[in-house]
């Protein structure tokens, strides 16, 4: 079975991670989806039941709600983790000195104060640069290189982030996400030049 990921939500409907749809099952099988959302995304066949000669399926939706605590509302605003494909993603695979697009394997991570000098591997401190202008930068601060940031990095939130590390977004999760992404966002322009 060929089925896209399942946007999980908490009960209060704050976007949590994507679950495959094996995952989703176990959740309705346990009877701990509380509500759903969008369209049919998959149906998985059980075995047929000796007693009535019916077979058991479990149909899902690409969106549910699972039960209990508010597993998300912390995880809301909780530091999304750091890679090079939501960096760059998250960049627009623009280089953030020259402005230049370019592809996955000419980018690098840049952190804008150097590690050596004290910077951290963090969201605010790195930008998506190509392989040229980070030769050029090196181990300085933009200043001390003559560069100039394109853009400001940011922390994505939660939304921005399940946007960032899943390609095959359903159309209705993406309508659900977006409303949980500020209309300044990058990430919200890369969704509206790519749609």
């Amino acid at each position: 079975m060929d089925a896209p990921l399942i946007l999980t939500l908490d009960s209060h409907g704050v976007p949590h991670r994507w679950v495959t749809w094996q995952q989703a099952c176990f959740y309705y099988a346990k009877n701990l989806v509380a509500w759903t959302l969008g369209r049919t995304a998959f149906t998985a066949y059980g075995g047929i039941c000796r007693a009535t000669g019916e077979r058991s399926s479990i149909t899902g939706h690409s969106i549910i709600a699972v039960k209990g605590k508010a597993m998300a509302m912390k995880g809301f605003t909780q530091v999304p983790p750091l890679n090079n494909r939501e960096l760059f993603r998250r960049d627009r695979h623009l280089c953030a000195y020259c402005g230049g697009e370019f592809s996955f394997l000419r980018l690098t991570r840049d952190h804008i104060l150097p590690l050596s000098r004290g910077g951290r591997d963090g969201w605010t401190n790195v930008v998506t640069a190509c392989r040229h202008c980070n030769g050029v930068k090196r181990n300085r601060t933009p200043d001390e290189a003559g560069l100039e940031l394109y853009y400001v990095p940011y922390v994505p939130n939660k939304a921005e982030y399940l946007i960032l590390t899943n390609r095959r977004i359903l159309a209705d999760q993406m309508e659900f996400l977006l409303q949980h992404v500020a209309s300044h966002s990058r990430v919200f322009h890369l969704v509206h030049a790519d749609g």
